[in-house]
């Protein structure tokens, strides 16, 4: 399977194990991540435009230092899967998702016409942050992931995506199931635990794989036999 993400610092966090979560059950899963930190869909939109190289590729969870046009990343093989996804700070506005969402549709559609397009539902900030208080403004992380919920549920009716990864919600549900802690500085996920959970939900909605046997477990910061436990129990359920 061949997969390309369009998005920000959130792909760069879920797909940074995927291919060797992938591997280790002996599927072969590429994985091309062409990403700009904190890029919106209209920021998305305009680099469509212009076919500038703006942004950075990575390469199964790892750097390339290459730098391509979303029009190169798109013709350079045979997609599988395209996602796309809004930038955090906006990613409880509905508002801001049209119409850039549906043109980049259009342009994915038209360079890799055999890619299933996926919405990648990204995740509210910690409790009590002040990214989530000021920025977001909000006073839980609860209210803020039930407005990313609706906006990226109504995204995904608008364009007919083919599915959601539901980052967002796994996280929620992490944090009820014992997991103390998911960010590694309020938003972006942990280095560990978070990115591991993400890269198994990716592999669990995209390949449609039991991940209870799944083997991996060469992260870049430590997760407990536990917890490892934990995420394997709760991506199970997607």
């Amino acid at each position: 399977m061949n997969v390309l993400t369009i998005g920000n610092s959130f792909s760069e966090d879920s797909t940074r194990y995927l291919h060797r979560i992938a591997r280790a059950d002996g599927v072969n899963l590429q994985v091309a991540n062409i990403h700009i930190g904190g890029c919106t869909l209209e920021r998305h939109y305009r680099n469509m435009l212009s076919e500038e190289r703006a942004y950075e590729l990575q390469y199964n969870g790892e750097r390339t230092y290459f730098w391509v046009s979303m029009k190169e990343a798109l013709l350079n093989r045979c997609w599988d899967v395209v996602t796309l996804q809004q930038a955090s700070p906006s990613s409880f506005k509905q508002e801001t998702y049209t119409p850039y969402l549906e043109e980049l549709v259009k342009y994915v559609r038209r360079y890799a016409p055999k890619a299933k397009i996926y919405i990648h539902q990204t995740w509210a900030y910690e409790a009590g942050s002040d990214r989530l208080l000021n920025m977001a403004k909000y006073d839980t992380p609860e209210k803020m992931l039930s407005d990313i919920i609706k906006a990226y549920d109504k995204a995904a009716q608008i364009i007919g995506a083919d599915g959601i990864i539901r980052s967002g919600e796994l996280f929620a549900d992490l944090l009820q199931n014992g997991i103390p802690r998911i960010h590694r500085d309020t938003f972006h996920s942990s280095y560990g635990l978070g990115r591991y959970a993400l890269g198994l939900l990716w592999y669990h909605t995209l390949c449609g794989q039991d991940v209870l046997d799944n083997s991996f477990s060469d992260f870049d910061e430590a997760v407990s036999d536990a917890e490892i436990s934990i995420v394997k129990k709760c991506v199970n359920r997607y």
